[in-house]
């Protein structure tokens, strides 16, 4: 008698143990899956930034393409005054005694 019990005491522990790894491996796929899935959406939602940052640059290499004489033709007449300018801010920072 005391064979069977200890038999079916056997029996009923390595049942608890198989529910328990069990219920692990499901918490475990849960958490894994979750993950998964949110790492899949910040990749699409990086993918989407990057496209939009591409457009921009290409609208910015438009826009200062067809702006580009009239920027150099700026520099050039910015030259004069700015380096007068500098000349000045150099005598200012001379210290006195």
């Amino acid at each position: 008698m005391g064979e069977l019990l200890n038999a079916g005491v056997f029996n009923i522990a390595s049942l608890v143990v198989s529910v328990l790894l069990l219920v692990a491996g499901l918490v475990l796929w849960f958490f894994v899956n979750r993950v998964s899935s949110r790492t899949s959406e910040q990749i699409e939602l990086l993918e989407t930034l990057v496209d939009l940052q591409k457009r921009q640059n290409a609208l910015l290499r438009r826009l200062c393409d067809a702006n580009e004489p009239d920027v150099k033709e700026e520099v050039k007449t910015a030259t004069g005054p700015v380096a007068k300018e500098e000349d000045d801010d150099f005598i200012r920072l001379v210290a006195e005694r």
